[in-house]
């Protein structure tokens, strides 16, 4: 997990965006969430989130075929300490698998 997170990076996920919208609730612990085609806008008390995500092509290992979805997050005017705050769960939350 990282400890610093800048005000807008992007990251590949293994998930579908489909998946990724069923988790936001979740994940934003109950963030007023406004989903859109390909991506959604976020806000809690704290600040707000704007996501943008587009389908990668799926990764293949040997018979194994796993999504992929490119995630943009730009946090704007967003604190560190508030955007740490919101990424930690975010991860944890989004986190597949053991390891």
């Amino acid at each position: 997990m990282q400890s610093v997170y800048e005000s807008h990076f992007t990251r590949e996920m293994g998930c579908t965006a489909d998946e990724l919208r069923a988790w936001l609730p979740g994940a934003s612990r109950q963030a007023t969430i406004r989903c859109l085609d390909t991506g959604a806008h976020l806000e809690w008390p704290g600040g707000s989130l704007r996501m943008h995500w587009q389908a990668l092509p799926p990764r293949r290992v040997a018979l194994i075929c796993l999504p992929r979805l490119s995630v943009t997050f730009d946090f704007g005017s967003v604190t560190e300490d508030e955007r740490s705050r919101f990424m930690r769960h975010f991860d944890l939350y989004t986190q597949r698998g053991g390891g």
